[in-house]
Order: C-alpha cells, then sequence, then structure tokens
C-alpha cells in the first residue's frame, strides 16, 4: 500500500500523538530536536528529522500522522 504524503513538517500535535505525551512535553522534545539538530528558529522540524532522531520508522509514524 503506497502512502500518499501530504506534508512534510512535523507539528507538536502530531509528536504528542505518536509519544503519548502532553502537548506541552511535545513542544519541548520538538525545541529539543530542533536544538540538537542546529536548526533557526525559523526552520521547520521534518518527519524524517524527527523519525531519524527518535530512531522510528517512517512507516511506524506516517500510519498515525496521515491515518
Amino acid at each position: 500500500m503506497k502512502i500518499e504524503n501530504k506534508r512534510v513538517c512535523i507539528y507538536p500535535k502530531d509528536i504528542q500523538l505518536i509519544t503519548g505525551k502532553s502537548y506541552r512535553q511535545s513542544i519541548r522534545l520538538s525545541q529539543k530536536v530542533r536544538k540538537d539538530l542546529n536548526k533557526l528558529e525559523n526552520e521547520f522540524l521534518t518527519i524524517d528529522e524527527f523519525c531519524l532522531y527518535a530512531g522510528l520508522k517512517y512507516e511506524q509514524v506516517a500510519h498515525l500522522i496521515f491515518g
């Protein structure tokens, strides 16, 4: 089954859904990942970058985000 990519960026609400953490904890995790990847404040975090950082497979995450 082919998964159609609807977007590239990952948001705290998605991280909350994936990890089961609270929304605020998901924001903190997103900020930590962006800091560790040396991203600027105005740069988005991609789903691939989050998966690589968290040690998750894209397929595991994609079905949670895209339904």
